[in-house]
């Protein structure tokens, strides 16, 4: 029991950091939440946490709250950057992520998943594919619950499938999935990251502790990607959606093919594939290759790509209204998602895009912007940067809105019968909403309203 009898400060009062105290307070630990903003600023019920005898410190974040601590926890919300973080460090104070304590709970092997766009939807469909063996699953870490809550369920036999953000590698020490995939590296996150190549080093941590008894999948169409194998000490089983790969996963002959111990696999023809865009494929491509090297048979994984809808958020048919279709994308929180669901459509496109801008670049975005898009309609913290970049690639029929409300009432006025109405941010929701899924959820409602 490491964290029995133990002092333990967790910093971030959000969903992971919640999860996280009361679950070190279940395992014995003397817990303290911090959160740098006030109580009546954070939108949670802390009744039960403080039943537990959790102390709950609001509204100050200083260095009086490293006395006698034993561990520091961030959540995903909270650099490990923070000069508060830093200080702990230099005390000697262990500085842990959130998945860091899960994976020490944790009594299952663990499948991790991270990139910059994709998580969901692979973490999702492993999931799926992984619960066709019998086996007891469990999905969380980015993606619903937090992931010490989630492992708190499983047994030895069963199987944790994770999605973990660049956040959450931060702050790992042991952390060791028995297989591991990266889907892809565009810039992302850099006003926390500062950099592509300190973003890259980031997600390098979800195999820096594995051995040459587990596996790392790896996107061979990426060229920041490849070459990790060269760095990593497990096995490595590469995708591809552009070649026909010696060993590995890939497209062959128009169907997903796996290649491995001197083994040919056809699964089913990428045609059964219900979900849009070439991006999809890669992502069925690298869950195929988690799912098999987890032991899932080639006949299970066809069964699952044949049915697999997507998830809630992701290119998701939200209505059809006069003859205009309306999708909800609010999981693309940047130009390189946005890209995808762009790319998904033949043109035609209505787009709302904007929101917390991450300052990334967006000449790529705005030139698929011009190509595709007959009305491009800007809301957020982000549209006045968004405008300027779109003018300059010549891209017209700009507007502006006020509100997601609004944006979607102009939409509607301006969509004709065969157009697409999408809502693709290419940003964070955070200016305007507590999350994507909240936007997302807004934007369906609102849609629902039209009709």
């Amino acid at each position: 029991m490491e964290f029995k009898h133990k002092t333990i400060l967790v910093l971030g009062a959000g969903v992971s950091g919640i999860a996280v105290a009361g679950i070190l307070q279940k395992h014995g630990g003397r817990v303290i939440l911090n959160d740098a903003k006030s109580a009546s600023k954070i939108q949670q019920d802390f009744t039960f946490l403080e039943r537990c005898g959790i102390q709950l410190i609001f509204g100050r974040q200083d260095e009086s709250l490293l006395a006698d601590i034993d561990y520091l926890i961030v959540s995903p919300g909270i650099s490990i950057h923070l000069p508060l973080v830093q200080t702990a460090k230099a005390l000697g104070i262990t500085v842990m992520s959130e998945i860091e304590v899960a994976y020490r709970l944790c009594r299952a092997p663990i499948v991790a998943i991270t990139g910059t766009n994709g998580k969901t939807t692979t973490t999702t469909l492993i999931g799926d594919m992984l619960r066709t063996t019998g086996r007891d699953i469990v999905v969380g870490g980015n993606i619903g619950a937090a992931l010490s809550k989630e492992v708190e369920t499983i047994g030895a036999n069963g199987l944790v499938v994770a999605e973990i953000s660049s956040f959450q590698l931060e702050g790992i020490i042991n952390f060791r999935p028995q297989i591991a995939a990266v889907l892809n590296i565009t810039p992302d996150h850099l006003d926390r990251h500062h950099s592509i190549d300190l973003y890259q080093q980031t997600k390098e941590h979800i195999f820096k502790n594995q051995t040459p008894a587990d596996y790392l999948v790896l996107n061979y169409d990426d060229e920041k990607i490849r070459p990790m194998a060269e760095r990593a000490a497990a096995k490595v089983m590469y995708f591809s959606r552009k070649e026909q790969l010696p060993q590995g996963v890939f497209v062959q002959q128009g169907s997903f093919t796996i290649a491995w111990d001197d083994q040919t696999y056809v699964i089913c023809p990428v045609a059964d594939l219900k979900i849009k865009g070439a991006h999809n494929v890669e992502n069925v491509l690298a869950a195929c290759g988690v799912a098999f090297l987890a032991g899932v048979e080639p006949a299970r994984l066809a069964a699952v790509i044949k049915t697999f809808q997507g998830v809630e958020h992701r290119i998701e048919f939200v209505a059809g209204i006069n003859g205009a279709e309306y999708y909800n994308d609010s999981k693309a929180t940047n130009p390189e998602s946005s890209i995808k669901a762009l790319e998904a459509f033949a043109g035609n496109v209505i787009l709302i895009a904007g929101g917390r801008d991450k300052m990334t670049d967006l000449a790529e975005f705005t030139g698929l912007i011009k190509e595709k898009v007959d009305q491009l309609i800007l809301l957020g913290e982000a549209k006045d940067r968004f405008r300027a970049a779109a003018i300059k690639a010549g891209v017209v029929n700009i507007h502006t809105a006020p509100s997601l409300d609004e944006a979607v009432i102009l939409a509607h006025h301006l969509a004709k019968p065969g157009q697409i109405v999408l809502l693709s941010p290419a940003c964070s929701s955070y200016d305007m909403f507590a999350n994507y899924e909240e936007r997302g959820k807004t934007f369906k409602n609102l849609v629902r309203k039209l009709g």
